[in-house]
């Protein structure tokens, strides 16, 4: 099978960045990027290092990361550069996703040194630049107000676009819009793997909303409808921050290592305070309803990548999980199976997701749930061996769902295979 998830990266290379999948991503996303460099890794460093680099090439002056790099033309994909409207030297969405940058450059890096490649060093100063800089804009344009949450303007900057999580705060977000939707995924995908109509509707009027801001975050952050302090991006980010510190050791000075110390202080104090007992999960926080946001997703075990927790958390976030995987073909569904919202074949309402199982993996292993996170990882290899490469699977059943040849499950595989 690694030979299979090698050919598949190579048929999605578009000359130094991967495209998700042909058809219906054929642009280059930030967080599908980062995760495939970390494939690249185990077998060609070179080319996860390049990875990185043409994802860098994408960067805003600002030091923001944008979700889509339009490197090339493509009529496959709505909404493309043209509905954006970027001023970005290379055509970009003007969104982002979870910084996953950090954890990739680590991973590439200590790959290359071991290697004893004697480029790694260069290759990594470089774009520790480019990470860095991207971790200040976070804590800077996102959250303003120093509260050690960054938030989400924008369903799709969460990676998870129709996660139940936002079904509350988008109920305030008009369906109307200046731009006609012309959505091409449901002519790739069945349009009951996919959002809504509904939901686009409302995802581009947010687009609408911060275009007309002329992509300033001051004035995004002023006017956004939805305003989400996120524990999944907090979680990333935290863990990105704590990958980037051990990189400093060796490669920034001593300023910039306080500075990432910092960083890493105020985003997990403000992730430990987002733990809810009662619930056996952290919980994010809606910046306009002042209200947490309950719905069980994902998302509320992402922290586990970024934080130690003490017994009485590991024991309940433990049970918790167990409970999301009771009965279920395979694991961890994206919402959890008791919830009214579940849908176990459209998108990030239910489906099971490599990466995420991925992050989730590592983080109880870092919490010293080795068992649990090596039953999730086998879990996750045999389903891909059993029904290929697809975006994501149905829990119920294991049934591949979703564009299929997908290259952040073949990124996956290759990691999560060497561990099971």
């Amino acid at each position: 099978m690694s030979e299979a998830a090698w050919a598949i990266l190579a048929e999605n290379d578009r000359g130094g960045y991967t495209v998700p999948t042909a058809h219906l991503y054929p642009f280059q996303w930030n967080w599908d990027s980062a995760f495939v460099a970390i494939g690249f890794a185990t077998y060609d460093i070179d080319r996860a290092y390049r990875e990185l680099e043409r994802l860098a090439e994408g960067q805003w002056d600002d030091g923001m990361i944008p979700h889509i790099i339009f490197h090339a033309p493509s009529d496959t994909y709505f909404p493309g550069p043209e509905v954006w409207g970027t001023r970005h030297r290379i055509p970009t969405s003007g969104i982002t996703q979870p910084p996953v940058f950090g954890m990739a450059l680590r991973q590439v890096h200590e790959a290359a040194s071991a290697a004893g490649r004697p480029d790694a060093v260069e290759r990594t100063r470089k774009l520790f630049q480019n990470a860095l800089r991207s971790h200040r804009w976070w804590l800077r344009a996102r959250d303003p107000e120093g509260t050690g949450l960054v938030s989400i303007l924008h369903p799709w900057e969460s990676g998870s676009d129709n996660s139940p999580a936002w079904d509350e705060a988008l109920k305030r977000v008009p369906t109307s819009t200046k731009t006609t939707i012309r959505r091409k995924d449901t002519g790739h995908v069945d349009a009951a793997m996919r959002p809504r109509d509904e939901d686009y509707q409302r995802f581009i009027h947010l687009v609408d909303v911060y275009r007309e801001c002329e992509w300033d975050p001051a004035r995004q952050w002023e006017a956004a409808p939805f305003k989400i302090a996120d524990v999944q991006m907090t979680g990333i980010l935290a863990r990105s921050t704590a990958d980037l510190l051990i990189l400093a050791q060796s490669l920034s000075s001593p300023e910039e290592r306080g500075e990432l110390e910092r960083m890493h202080q105020v985003l997990t104090e403000g992730l430990a305070r987002r733990w809810r007992q009662d619930l056996s999960r952290f919980v994010s926080r809606d910046l306009v309803s002042h209200r947490d946001v309950e719905a069980p997703t994902q998302a509320c075990f992402i922290p586990l990548v970024a934080l130690t927790l003490d017994d009485q958390q590991r024991r309940a976030i433990r049970s918790e999980i167990k409970r999301w995987l009771d009965g279920m073909v395979v694991g961890v569904p994206s919402t959890a199976p008791f919830s009214p919202a579940f849908e176990p074949k459209r998108y990030w309402r239910g489906p099971v997701w490599a990466v995420v199982n991925w992050l989730i993996s590592d983080g109880l292993r870092m919490n010293g749930s080795e068992d649990l996170a090596r039953e999730i990882e086998q879990g996750t290899v045999q389903a891909i061996e059993r029904a290929g490469f697809c975006e994501y699977f149905d829990p119920t059943t294991g049934e591949g769902l979703g564009g299929g040849t997908f290259s952040w499950t073949a990124a996956a595989y290759l990691v999560l295979s060497q561990r099971s």
